[in-house]
Parts: structure tokens; sequence; C-alpha cells
């Protein structure tokens, strides 16, 4: 007699994919894993093999997000020649056309909510993905030989662009506009100010992103009324 076959198990792509589904379709979470696991024909303890709760699903959600942008940015030869400034402008690009590519559920995650960002603990994972890499990429403005003052620097620096990457989620969550074309402005004119900001003298740049918010923040006054 032949022996039985197993079951193959359920990978955590598959999974991902099915709760996906189920909080598009019915614009909620499942009531719990086993509820979600006995829907899709699955056992409880195969969803536990690759992720402890729902919140964790969703946490490395993002950050499969963003180290697929990494590997995207290895793949083109050019990324290793930019300057810090173009190397961080194509990461955004890169991980914002990933994010729309997927902006339903991103969306859903992000303001599943009265207050947008509420559940920004969904991207610990990726805030500290995010130090990390950013480190790799920005200089420290100040050659400095206090090892303690230059790692603050350092610091200081990195939790700036990770605020700077907080608010182009926050302005591309918002854009209505075609295509999101605004968010690609808004990622070109903050990093220009950003960079200006730190390593130059702010001049033009930082008043031409100001008038960029300025011009959006008007604009939303008057299509609210």
């Amino acid at each position: 007699m032949a022996a039985q076959r197993k079951k193959k198990s359920i990978t955590d792509e598959q999974i991902v994919s099915l709760y996906t589904d189920f909080c598009l379709t019915n614009g909620k979470k499942p009531g719990s894993v086993y509820e979600f696991s006995k829907l899709n024909a699955f056992k409880e303890s195969d969803f536990y093999k690759h992720f402890s709760s729902f919140e964790s699903l969703e946490s490395d959600y993002f950050s499969k997000m963003f180290q697929y942008t990494l590997e995207l940015l290895a793949e083109n030869e050019d990324y290793a020649k930019y300057d810090p400034a173009q190397k961080l402008t194509s990461f955004y690009f890169t991980f914002f056309e990933m994010a729309t590519a997927n902006r339903s559920f991103v969306k859903f995650l992000l303001e599943n909510g009265t207050v947008p960002l509420k559940n920004i603990v969904k991207l610990k994972q990726v805030r500290l993905d995010f130090l990390s890499y950013v480190k790799t990429v920005l200089e420290a403005p100040l050659k400095l030989d206090n090892e303690k003052i230059k790692s603050l620097q350092n610091k200081l620096v990195a939790e700036g662009a990770w605020i700077q990457f907080l608010s182009i989620i926050g302005f591309w969550l918002k854009d209505t506009s075609p295509n999101f074309e605004k968010t690609d402005i808004y990622i070109e004119k903050s990093v220009k100010a950003a960079f200006d900001m730190v390593y130059n003298v702010p001049v033009e740049s930082i008043i031409d992103f100001g008038k960029f918010i300025w011009k959006e923040k008007m604009g939303d006054a008057f299509t609210s009324k």
C-alpha cells in the first residue's frame, strides 16, 4: 500500500495573501487566528510557525517590503555610484513605488483607526532597518575626534532621516494626485532641503520646499470647504 502523501504546509506568503484578502474584503481584521485559519482550511498551529500574531505578520509585511526595496536598489549598477542624496532619493522612489502597488493594504494597515499613522508600531522593525540603512548612506556633517559626540551626531542624522521618511509616508497616504506625482515632488524637494540644511547653507531649496508645503496646505484648506 502506497504511503499517504503529506499535505503541504502553508507558506508565510500564502498566509499574508489570505490575510490581505480578508482585511480588504471585510474592511477589518479576522476576529482571531483560530477563526482565520479555520476559514482558510489550515491548522492554527501552522500560522504560529510563521507569525506569533496578526501584529507580527503586519510588521513583517513592512519589513519584507523594505528589504525587497534594498534588493532592487542593489540590482541597479548605477546605484553604487550615486551620492548620498541620490541614494536616499532612489530608496524613497523605489519604496513608494512598491507601496503604491499595494496601496489598499498599506493604507488599511496605517489608517485603520481615526488617527493617521496611529498604528505606527507596525513600522517598528522597519525603523530599525531604516536606521541601519541610512547609517551606510549618510555622512556626518562634521568631522569630529570625540567618539561620543561623533556617535551622537550620527544618531541625530539617522533619526532626522527617519522623521523625514515618516513625513513622506504621511504625505503619500493623503496624496490624491494622478499617479501620486506630488509624492515624487515631495520626495525630491524634502531630500534636497534636508541635505542643504544639514550639509550646506540652507537657502533656496528650503524656501522652495516650504512654498510647496504651503501650497499643498492651502489647497487642502480650500478644497475641504
